[in-house]
């Protein structure tokens, strides 16, 4: 299937695959530093641990996605409406790339597991970060508004992640 463009992707759905991104990232960083903080984690382990967390969050939105559509429209999401249903949730599958690279690269010796993990959490952060400055230039709010806001979303990510040092795991 051919990736789709921006042009072939109405507002609504390209709004609702964002707020997948987004929150895959969230969800992700709270994951990496889960692992990070845990003794006897190895690179086998984090990746699949990773891959788990991902295609859990992935299958879950997805059967949800499906029986809203069954409740709502009395059938399963077929052919278009099934293609934009994998289209919005397919973030949640992605958001394990670069984790799972970082943590490829651990298993190659280029850097111990936790700092493949740790590094994994601040791209995400900084991913965050670049989303909240791309939403305030296209609200027009110009440059210290796109800072600010992705100021908050560098914020949310990063309290996340001391939530969950915080708690231990």
């Amino acid at each position: 299937m051919a990736q789709r463009t921006a042009d072939e992707v109405d507002p609504q759905t390209a709004a609702a695959h964002l707020k997948e991104r987004l929150y895959a990232t969230i969800t992700m960083i709270s994951v990496v530093i889960g692992l990070a903080g845990s003794d006897h984690v190895d690179a086998l382990g984090a990746a699949l641990t990773v891959l788990t967390a991902s295609a859990g969050l992935w299958l879950a939105a997805f059967v949800a996605d499906q029986q809203a559509h069954r409740v709502t429209h009395g059938a399963l999401a077929r052919g278009r409406e099934l293609r934009t249903m994998l289209f919005v949730s397919s973030p949640l599958l992605l958001s394990a790339v670069g984790p799972l690279i970082l943590i490829g690269l651990s298993a190659l010796g280029v850097m111990h597991v936790d700092t493949a993990l740790l590094t994994a959490a601040a791209v995400n952060v900084a991913t965050l970060f670049a989303w909240g400055c791309y939403g305030g230039i296209r609200m027009g709010g110009g440059t210290a508004f796109a800072l600010l806001a992705g100021g908050i979303d560098a914020a949310i990510g990063t309290a996340v992640a001391a939530v969950k040092v915080a708690a231990g795991h």
